[in-house]
């Protein structure tokens, strides 16, 4: 498998996972940062691999042989990020970059040798799952912040590891995964919450709200 092929195969889980359904070519090229001739000229040798199914106008999913592929190269991945994290200290915006290139060249032993390291964790820094050994990922059931009403109450579990911006501003004012939450005020038509983490409310924006999700 090709670097280029596991990065696909990745990027096809992730937006499966977001939407539940079968991915349009144009969202693959969108998040793979490509052409959409690009990208559909990838899902075509993809389907040949036998790794996706693709039924023009109705978009691309992935088999059984390209969900193994997509969810081994997430364990690397985040297995990586929380080793990088824990182990050398490297900020958690930043282990994600370091982690797509190290994700391909990992071999099977050194991936068990992080994880018993580790104590065979569950989840990233960024409180994502990570794929178990026999290539399974745990259900993870959460809301979007952005869904809580005033006066709800939750724990803040997952962020997307895709904007270092967002991580650096929340690791500056001490928020991370595991932290307890309420919700202070709801600004409507998408304006700001404001949200208690222990003694301090924080004023988070939208966009933020969104990508952060919590358990209720």
């Amino acid at each position: 498998m090709t670097n280029a092929v596991q990065d696909y195969a990745k990027a096809i889980y992730a937006l499966e996972e977001r939407e539940g359904a079968a991915v349009s070519t144009n969202a693959l090229a969108e998040r793979m940062g490509v052409t959409a001739a690009s990208a559909s000229a990838m899902v075509k040798r993809l389907d040949a691999l036998g790794l996706v199914t693709h039924v023009p106008y109705r978009g691309v999913q992935l088999t059984d042989a390209g969900t193994k592929v997509a969810l081994e190269i997430l364990r690397h991945h985040r297995l990586l990020e929380l080793y990088l994290s824990e182990t050398l200290g490297v900020p958690w915006d930043r282990v994600h970059d370091e982690a797509e290139v190290l994700e391909h060249v990992l071999s099977e032993e050194l991936e068990e040798l992080i994880a018993a390291k580790l104590g065979d964790p569950t989840h990233d820094p960024h409180g994502d799952p990570i794929p178990t050994r026999d290539g399974r990922m745990p259900a993870v059931r959460t809301r979007a912040l952005c869904d809580l009403a005033a006066g709800d109450h939750g724990r803040f579990v997952r962020i997307s590891d895709s904007d270092p911006e967002m991580l650096r501003y929340l690791a500056d004012r001490g928020i991370a995964p595991g932290a307890e939450l309420e919700i202070v005020e709801k600004q409507p038509f998408d304006g700001p919450l404001f949200v208690r983490f222990g003694a301090d409310v924080h004023v988070l924006g939208g966009g933020l709200a969104r990508a952060m999700r919590v358990e209720a």
